[in-house]
């Protein structure tokens, strides 16, 4: 083989090694920022902040839930805005969450996250609430900021029964 076309065949095989660090580090990079999006949303759902909550979500109609309450789904972020309203307003002092399991996959301006969610804390009609959850979201990087798109929220059912089961620990 000529000394130009190994020269020509290492650049290449460079840059190909090169791009593919980059990839990896921009993926990683993403990673550790919708984790801190996590963080945030977190910190705002113990504190029962509406609209600290809602800052984290992608504007209008561009964001879709599922959750473990009807109905089947909520389109636009003003209907999810009212059922988070309405979510909180059950509790009397603070919530707790904690996530178990986690995992983030982020590629370019798109990721998602999945995680078993704990949620505890007293409510206002004297009752403890403490569930596990299976959590899913979808998250894009809009205008520089990662944000969500949508949240599948889930319980097991026991189909012989027909009821959820709330009481499963991981």
């Amino acid at each position: 083989m000529k000394p130009s076309i190994r020269i020509l065949l290492l650049a290449a095989l460079c840059l190909l090694v090169s791009s593919a660090i980059s990839q990896n580090n921009k993926s990683k990079a993403g990673e550790t920022e919708i984790k801190a999006l996590y963080d945030r949303w977190a910190k705002a759902f113990e504190a029962r902040d509406l609209d600290g909550i809602m800052t984290l979500y992608a504007p209008g109609d561009e964001v879709v839930a599922y959750d473990i309450s009807p109905p089947l789904q909520y389109r636009g972020k003003e209907a999810y805005r009212k059922h988070y309203s309405d979510f909180l307003s059950l509790f009397d002092g603070p919530l707790h969450v904690e996530f178990r399991d986690m995992r983030v996959v982020s590629s370019g301006d798109v990721g998602f996250l999945y995680a078993l969610e704990r949620v505890s804390g007293k409510m206002k009609n004297g009752q403890s609430m403490d569930m596990w959850l299976r959590a899913t979201s979808g998250v894009q990087k809009i205008n520089g900021k990662w944000l969500i798109v949508h949240d599948h929220i889930s319980v097991p059912t026991d189909f012989d029964t027909g009821k959820s089961l709330l009481t499963l620990q991981p």
